[in-house]
């Protein structure tokens, strides 16, 4: 008979990691999910600070939105006149572009009592450097113009006129006497009293009582 078999015995070389490889290992695994959650943020911060609009950011984290330019001021246009005769406070005043002859007189204070301003517009749009005379003596005074001084010597003719001429008549005054002057001056003659209301100064109502009053 055959001798029974002894069981087979293997050597031992199967590999039996120690406490520190574990460890190794895991300290391995971790530093390395560390590394690739960082990878993961920085590529976010990246995209938000692409897409984040052009603005100082406060210590809150919110974007501050740059206020818009103010809009520069617009200058105000002025009128600048000269206001004499019987008047509270005679002299220059400035108003608002587009004023009229009545706000004139109250910026120089009124008309004095007992002032006659029947032969002044009230309602007329100002002219820029012009003159408002106040119940002077010269100026023709009251709607019936016409039967004044320069109706009694007669027509004043625009070609020949001097200045005092000019002045004398009804709502004129030395400004625009002259600009009748230099209107004069400028285009030869005057072929027509309808060329009065190309004068600076002279608007219907003025020309209205001009008309009767002057020839060429």
């Amino acid at each position: 008979m055959l001798a029974a078999r002894r069981p087979l015995h293997l050597p031992r070389t199967a590999w039996n990691p120690g406490r520190q490889v574990i460890i190794a290992v895991v300290v391995l695994s971790v530093l390395a999910l560390g590394f690739s959650g960082w990878l993961y943020v920085r590529g976010q911060s990246h995209e938000v600070t692409r897409a984040a609009p052009a603005g100082p950011v406060s210590a809150a984290g919110t974007v501050s939105i740059p206020p818009l330019p103010a809009a520069s001021p617009t200058v105000a246009v002025q009128v600048v006149v000269d206001v004499e005769g019987k008047v509270a406070r005679p002299g220059v005043v400035r108003l608002a572009s587009g004023s009229r002859v009545h706000e004139a007189l109250a910026a120089a204070g009124g008309a004095l009592p007992g002032a006659d301003t029947t032969s002044l517009d009230l309602a007329r749009v100002l002219v820029d450097g012009e003159q408002l005379r106040v119940d002077l003596p010269g100026t023709a005074v009251g709607p019936a113009a016409s039967g004044g001084a320069a109706a009694a010597a007669g027509p004043v003719n625009l070609n020949s006129a001097t200045l005092a001429a000019l002045d004398a008549l009804p709502g004129v005054g030395p400004v625009t006497a002259q600009r009748i002057l230099d209107w004069r001056t400028q285009h030869g003659r005057f072929t027509s009293v309808g060329q009065l209301q190309e004068v600076p100064g002279i608007g219907p109502a003025t020309y209205d009582r001009l008309a009767p009053l002057v020839t060429v």
